[in-house]
């Protein structure tokens, strides 16, 4: 029995440090922070990794992707890839990682990928083609070379919530659907921020000592609340998710970066990425039946069969690309986004604008999530004259020492079988989460939405993409949420809403890609849902921006 759920939770007036943005650089950030004995709390508008974090392609970089044109990005991958393998190992999956030579990738480029990546030293070793194409039968067999280097598939939504939780263990939390709508200024001085409660409209005044803005692509907006002027350079990347791997280690092309010229195995789909377009507004953004037909022409080269092939969905993310010259002294304005660093900067809006308690960090990598944390936790304690070392490179994270290591595709249907298999109340059958995990997971969570749960469990991002699972996790979501606390003013959610909301994220996902028995399922999934349950009659829920993996 689950004890009871309360919604709402007070801010305090005061803190030394308010973290703005619940990615995997924020959740980093608030548990470095922590370590370091500092008191902090991190908020964002939604849910937790439900951004930029949240919406990639699943890899965790060697780094060789940026070998030629951003080798100070390579190195800081290939050292945080070989972090993150100590300190989050039930986060990955080790697939390892092969860079192939197809036949329209340059000959200069190939042979010189193997010093080029000794350099900034990833490992890199030649693999004969007749063991690569015994390993990867589905690859082109028209491909002439093959370098093994050490990508791997990363599991965000676990990562974050595992360095939350270390956070909280420290007295520091995080609090989603909490978005900052003002911020008073006394001279050069930051006095007091604006919090609105999203769900409930509730607007609560923090004073922290110290802002960091961890909001990615989104960094200018929060930034001009303070009367500061940063610009950033979004860019949206498509992908598209396949029901089936055709390959189990991260295949990419050995050339320049471009799109379509990776494909990262992620539990049970493959994912192909990616594009590379500038966008103005990063919550205005949708994929597009031209950037589909582009990912799939250049995949081809890859697995030929690949447009015969079932995809499951489409989705985008947006990159917090930043040009400028504070990231590692490049002066990258006005390049194409493709040669913008995918390097970090940690900008002390002191130095630079005269605003003594705001720090932006923008640009990076989800690999180099830690790093990024780390350096801007050193600008924070030296501004708060705090001197303590980092020690997140070394502390495992909280759930990653079970002995089986590093994650692996049968892992749920191991766990399930050592306790007696059978159905064990599965909710979702293709991501096997069972009941006891989605009622877990909602005893810490609750109140939350069906999105938020498919997040964290995978629920719903199998081959039915939600069309068996959504009703049943919809009555339980429901059942809990007759049991939270609530304000005299505050609704309950019933069942209609999260569940209309799910579907049609599911449906945005789908509808580019609508063709063959792709869509033979989507008359399916619409037949049940509104022929048999008719919930199109119950709700008008308005469709939220993007989706994320599988």
């Amino acid at each position: 029995m689950m004890g009871r759920m309360t919604s709402r939770r007070p801010l305090p007036r005061s803190v030394d440090v308010l973290i703005v943005g619940g990615g995997a650089t924020g959740a980093g950030l608030l548990r470095d922070l922590a370590r370091r004995g500092l008191g902090a709390i991190l908020v964002d508008k939604g849910d937790l990794a439900s951004g930029t974090s949240g919406r990639y392609h699943g890899l965790l970089h060697s780094g060789a992707r940026y070998i030629a044109r951003d080798p100070q990005a390579a190195r800081e991958c290939m050292v945080e890839n070989g972090v993150l393998r100590r300190i989050a190992p039930a986060c990955i999956e080790d697939t390892g990682g092969v860079y192939v030579a197809t036949p329209d990738d340059p000959d200069d480029y190939v042979d010189a990928f193997p010093a080029r990546c000794a350099a900034v030293g990833i490992p890199c070793v030649e693999e004969p083609l007749e063991a690569l194409f015994q390993r990867e039968p589905a690859l082109n067999r028209r491909i002439r070379r093959g370098y093994r280097i050490p990508d791997a598939s990363l599991e965000p939504w676990q990562l974050v919530e595992a360095n939350l939780r270390d956070a909280a263990e420290r007295g520091s939390q995080a609090l989603p659907y909490h978005q900052v709508v003002g911020m008073e200024r006394s001279g050069s001085f930051v006095s007091s921020v604006s919090i609105a409660d999203v769900r409930s409209g509730t607007v609560e005044r923090i004073a922290p000592r110290i802002i960091v803005s961890a909001t990615g692509a989104w960094a200018g907006r929060l930034a001009g609340l303070a009367g500061i002027d940063l610009a950033m350079s979004p860019s949206k990347g498509t992908m598209l998710v396949y029901n089936q791997r055709m390959t189990d280690t991260v295949i990419s092309r050995c050339k320049m970066p471009g799109d379509g010229d990776i494909m990262v195995p992620v539990h049970t789909v493959a994912i192909l990425g990616t594009t590379d377009i500038p966008v103005d507004d990063p919550d205005n953004y949708e994929a597009t039946p031209a950037e589909i037909e582009a990912l799939i022409d250049e995949g081809e080269k890859l697995f030929p069969d690949l447009r015969r092939m079932r995809i499951l969905r489409a989705y985008a993310g947006v990159r917090p690309l930043y040009a400028a010259a504070e990231v590692h002294g490049a002066t990258s304005a006005g390049r194409a986004d493709r040669e913008i660093s995918r390097a970090h900067a940690v900008i002390d809006h002191e130095r630079r604008d005269g605003v003594t308690n705001f720090v932006s960090i923008v640009g990076g990598k989800l690999t180099t999530y830690r790093l990024m944390a780390e350096q801007t936790a050193d600008v924070v304690c030296a501004k708060l004259g705090i001197n303590q070392p980092c020690t997140t490179a070394d502390e495992v994270l909280p759930g990653q020492g079970d002995p089986r290591g590093y994650y692996w595709l049968g892992d749920r249907l191991a766990a399930s079988e050592a306790t007696g298999g059978g159905d064990a109340g599965l909710i979702c059958e293709c991501e096997l989460v069972t009941r006891p995990m989605l009622e877990a997971f909602l005893a810490e969570r609750m109140p939350c939405s069906l999105d938020d749960v498919r997040r964290s469990t995978r629920l719903g991002m199998g081959p039915c993409q939600g069309a068996f699972c959504t009703f049943r996790a919809a009555g339980v979501l429901a059942a809990l949420d007759d049991g939270l606390e609530r304000a005299a003013d505050e609704p309950e959610a019933g069942v209609e809403d999260p569940l209309v909301a799910f579907l049609r994220e599911r449906y945005r996902g789908t509808r580019p890609i609508a063709w063959g028995r792709q869509l033979q399922e989507l008359w399916l999934a619409a037949g049940i849902y509104q022929g048999v349950l008719g919930v199109d009659a119950l709700v008008a829920a308005e469709a939220t921006v993007g989706d994320g993996p599988g």
